[in-house]
């Protein structure tokens, strides 16, 4: 059994990897911490187990074996590299960090400490981008020239008599999260796009404030790849009712992913005609199985060290882009 402690409640995810984690027949959740002791304390009540107001008891504790962390994205390496300090296994939301240089350290001092660390990715197990990747892969789209990615959703629309959306204040709190849509409900949509077009060496992006003051509320970002395709992230708080799409275009064919219905034309497939496709494909687990089953086997995870990197490369590209008002070479990126 892995003993689990709870690192905050601060991400509204927190809850569904608390429900996950007690679910799983090979995880027992121990603990509890906050930086904001009271909430904390009404969470470890809920669940019934103990709160520790002391993260270096946490982490110290000879009764646990891994956290689970939920904080502040600006808290992140700190509360990652005292869970490697003693070396405990970590699954966390995303991002992993602000910067390239502190996931290159966080990264490191995983390896080092022989702990498996995992970021909650979760769309790269599910059927639009397995699907797409299968697509890719048997060669039905040719030479891929440009991918379309969009998730947004209503978060920061505040209904009619109200002073905000459904969003809670604290993630328009800058410091604590590190920008707005983009570095949050954006994530989704850069992950994916770079798993399929691999290799990104430039940026050009906007992240643009409408209702918030110091963080964008949509965000629209070119990536420029080695292969010379293009991928479109778009993502926004101010959507009502958006669906999620998922678009390839290539040489040979076209893919088109919205809402779990994935539709093909190639030539190579099907005639030439439109279909709808559902590929009798591999599972794949979600993230925190892939995270349990590298705790005791020690075997690979799908989701890579590579994808955890260039998440925040293209956000910290994307930072800098908007800034500068201009393209941005990753390379350049420190």
């Amino acid at each position: 059994m892995i003993r689990v402690a709870l690192l905050s409640r601060w991400h509204v995810h927190a809850d569904d990897y608390a429900r996950e984690a007690i679910a799983h027949p090979d995880l027992q959740v121990e603990m509890v911490w906050d930086e904001d002791p009271d909430r904390g304390r009404r969470w470890a009540n809920e669940l019934d187990v103990a709160f520790e107001a002391d993260i270096d008891q946490v982490c110290s504790s000879p009764d646990i074996d891994a956290v689970i962390i939920t904080t502040p994205t600006d808290q992140h390496k700190k509360v990652m590299l005292k869970a490697c300090q003693y070396q405990k296994h970590i699954f966390s939301e995303k991002v992993l960090a602000f910067t390239i240089e502190d996931c290159q350290e966080i990264i490191k001092q995983a390896e080092d400490a022989g702990i498996k660390l995992m970021l909650s990715l979760p769309r790269l197990t599910e059927k639009e981008f397995l699907q797409a990747d299968h697509a890719l892969n048997e060669g039905w789209l040719g030479d891929l020239s440009m991918i379309r990615c969009r998730l947004a959703h209503n978060g920061a629309v505040a209904p009619a008599g109200k002073e905000a959306g459904w969003l809670p204040k604290r993630f328009f709190n800058k410091a604590q999260t590190g920008g707005g849509a983009l570095i949050d409900l954006g994530a989704h949509p850069i992950y994916l796009t770079n798993r399929l077009a691999k290799d990104p060496k430039a940026v050009y992006a906007r992240m643009q404030p409408q209702v918030s003051k110091d963080v964008d509320d949509a965000a629209v970002v070119t990536i420029e790849y080695a292969s010379g395709a293009l991928g479109v992230v778009e993502t926004g708080f101010l959507s009502y009712s958006s669906p999620f799409q998922l678009e390839l275009y290539g040489t040979e064919g076209v893919l088109l992913a919205e809402e779990g219905r994935i539709r093909l034309k190639s030539i190579h497939y099907g005639d030439n005609q439109w279909i709808e496709i559902d590929e009798q494909l591999p599972v794949v687990a979600t993230p925190m199985e892939q995270w349990v089953n590298a705790i005791q086997t020690d075997e690979p995870t799908f989701i890579t060290a590579q994808d955890m990197m260039q998440l925040t490369m293209i956000n910290q590209a994307a930072r800098h882009s908007h800034q500068e008002g201009k393209r941005i070479e990753v390379s350049d990126i420190k």
